[in-house]
């Protein structure tokens, strides 16, 4: 479990993956700040514990330096960053716009290496250190036809997180939670009805889409000392995967 008092960021924290696991450190009894552009339409919170907003366009890195400047002397400094704010709309390629692509990977891939410089600056000038966690997605590590700019931006954060995980030890540990298919308030716009994400669930091997609490317990691990040797890794959070196409092809059962 991670140590009571904890500081806590928490970006993009406000709703969906990044309240769910904002709410899982909150358990634990952490100290967890939420950024995002507007405030939460409720307090993420937990019997006892509520987490604080502050707004924060992550894509202003000058923003970002200030905002992580702040938190570090309101609440003594940053333990953990959790880089979780980023998405997309769906889209072919051939029919974005170059502004649009270009919008999608400053979101996703520029953004958390802003947040996570500026929380790096805080980090490494505190005795213990500190904890970055990108939220990465398995369309980072195959084809994402309909959102490809967000694959290669998701499969560059992965790639980054590796470098910072190098450069910044042994000081700042650095990891990656790659996201499959996760249920959210907003998973009908993708999959329709209960039945719809019922019936997406099952092609997930064991059984059903991940929940925000899921993704919650993976950060809430990856920056507790249980895993203080864990640094430039990848955990992969999707239920055992996507079972290949070629299998209901060819009628083969396995």
């Amino acid at each position: 479990m991670t140590d009571k008092g904890q500081m806590v960021v928490v970006t993009g924290g406000t709703r969906g993956v990044g309240a769910g696991i904002a709410r899982r450190f909150l358990a634990t009894g952490a100290r967890v700040v939420v950024c995002a552009r507007r405030p939460p339409e409720a307090p993420v919170e937990v019997p006892g514990n509520t987490a604080e907003f502050r707004p924060l366009d992550v894509r202003d890195a000058e923003a970002a330096t200030e905002f992580f400047g702040a938190v570090a002397t309101d609440h003594g400094g940053i333990d953990v960053l959790v880089n979780n704010a980023g998405g997309t709309p769906f889209g072919l390629l051939a029919e974005a716009s170059a502004a649009r692509q270009t919008k999608i990977v400053q979101l996703n891939l520029l953004a958390p290496l802003y947040t996570s410089l500026a929380a790096y600056e805080v980090m490494r000038r505190q005795e213990t250190g500190g904890v970055i966690v990108m939220i990465g997605s398995v369309s980072g590590t195959r084809p994402s036809p309909g959102s490809g700019a967000y694959g290669a931006a998701k499969a560059g954060l992965e790639n980054l997180a590796r470098t910072m995980a190098v450069e910044w030890a042994p000081r700042v540990r650095v990891n990656t939670v790659v996201l499959g298919l996760t249920r959210t308030e907003s998973s009908h716009l993708h999959y329709g009805d209960e039945d719809g994400i019922a019936a997406v669930g099952r092609t997930v091997p064991l059984g059903r889409l991940a929940e925000p609490a899921d993704v919650g317990d993976a950060c809430v691990f990856l920056a507790s000392d249980a895993a203080r040797y864990v640094s430039g890794s990848a955990l992969h959070l999707h239920g055992g995967g996507e079972r290949p196409a070629f299998l209901d092809a060819a009628s083969v059962n396995h």
